[in-house]
């Protein structure tokens, strides 16, 4: 057993199991704290909330918090593990909302793996909480459950693995590709895998500007082409016509490549084919499609971006989701819409060309950081993302009209 594994499961075992607990906010040590916060004091707030079921944001925990839920279909990279051995990510994904943005979050695992059933659960038990952020469920089967979720509950439905990925890759592409002189209208765009994430992150990526015909999207059996008889309808939306087949086909000239896939599956060759100064996000973890390494030992040109802590750029979902969820929750958001994934993707970029604070320097152990080839995006730690991240999103959500409670001062967030 190597150090790093025993080191972390001596961390979820002691000193106590697990990652999280629950904390009492009121007064309770005396006859009174407990006829007040239970019987008969709570029956007064029960019939406000009967009477108006907006006073449930004022009488309760609802609008800060946050449920996580799994089926654990697609654990991390470890696959369909079942629903129980989610729970570690899922109280891992609590932790961070605490840790980063204050708010309060409930794993929950469902042990059902069919769509109908799983929509059914999360619908019935939505309203206890003021938003839903759905997790490591499998493509395509995630699709259709969040689509069905975000129609039927009356709170914000997100699915991470979707959306947050594609955000903080979106984030991050803007700034590697104007540092390298290039813009994503004219990107040619080679993306290596597709399921949830991939798919989001090419449709974001169009929705901030990158042209459709530009986009090169493989699976396992290759290009995804218009001539395929074998494609779920998300895939179809990528379809390319195109007589190129293999991933080195689409590489030759390119000028992004994104790697949503598995280990060690782009090589220096396929490295050499694409356009000069290219931009490579290398995302499978625990191990790239291509070790940074390698590939800067073959393009001095490139910008590279990994999921890894240990190496510059990594794109870290941690950027993005609580900080969405805290501006959709600040405004009570009816929903998390296009409009507020842009404006979280144009703060996140915004951070990174700013100085970088001190604090954020020691945290990191690193001795600078400046926007340049490897300083593309910001730190999980910058506590700027808390205050800028959440604002935009909730301006966003005036904007377009989805929120039904008035921004915050900044104050609140910078406290």
């Amino acid at each position: 057993m190597s150090d790093f594994r025993q080191q972390a499961l001596d961390y979820h075992a002691f000193p106590q199991p697990g990652k999280i607990s629950m904390t009492v906010t009121k007064p309770s040590k005396t006859s009174r704290d407990l006829a007040l916060a239970y019987s008969p004091g709570v029956a007064e707030p029960v019939r406000e909330i009967a009477r108006d079921q907006d006073l449930v944001y004022q009488y309760t925990n609802k609008g800060n918090t946050v449920a996580v839920i799994s089926n654990g279909t697609a654990i991390l990279g470890l696959g369909n593990l079942g629903a129980l051995a989610s729970k570690p990510v899922m109280e891992g994904k609590s932790l961070l909302f605490k840790r980063f943005a204050n708010i309060d979050s409930f794993d929950i695992q469902v042990k059902n793996e069919d769509p109908g059933a799983f929509i059914e659960t999360v619908a019935n038990i939505a309203d206890s909480f003021g938003g839903i952020n759905l997790e490591d469920i499998k493509a395509p089967e995630c699709f259709e459950i969040e689509k069905a979720l975000i129609e039927r509950c009356n709170v914000p439905v997100f699915h991470d693995d979707q959306h947050g990925t594609a955000i903080v890759t979106a984030a991050a592409m803007l700034n590697a590709l104007e540092i390298q002189g290039k813009d994503l209208q004219h990107a040619k765009i080679v993306c290596l895998g597709a399921g949830a994430a991939a798919i989001a992150c090419m449709q974001l990526l169009i929705t901030c500007g990158a042209q459709r015909e530009n986009i090169y999207m493989l699976d396992r059996k290759g290009v995804i082409h218009t001539c395929r008889d074998d494609l779920n309808e998300y895939k179809r939306l990528f379809a390319n016509n195109t007589d190129k087949r293999t991933l080195q086909d689409v590489l030759f000239e390119a000028d992004v490549f994104v790697g949503v896939s598995g280990p060690n599956l782009l090589t220096a060759d396929d490295l050499k084919l694409m356009a000069a100064n290219p931009v490579v996000f290398a995302c499978s973890n625990p191990d790239p499609e291509i070790a940074p390494e390698l590939a800067l030992q073959t393009r001095d040109d490139l910008i590279i971006a990994t999921g890894r802590s240990d190496y510059p750029n990594q794109v870290n979902n941690v950027l993005c989701f609580p900080f969405i969820f805290r501006g959709a929750l600040d405004v009570r958001a009816r929903e998390i819409n296009s409009a507020m994934k842009v404006a979280a993707v144009h703060a996140i970029r915004k951070i990174a060309k700013q100085p970088v604070p001190e604090e954020v320097l020691a945290a990191s152990g690193d001795v600078d950081l400046i926007y340049g080839k490897d300083y593309i995006i910001p730190k999980p730690m910058d506590p700027r993302l808390l205050t800028e991240v959440a604002r935009a999103v909730a301006q966003a959500a005036i904007d377009s009209g989805v929120a039904q409670a008035p921004l915050p001062d900044t104050a609140i967030y910078r406290s």
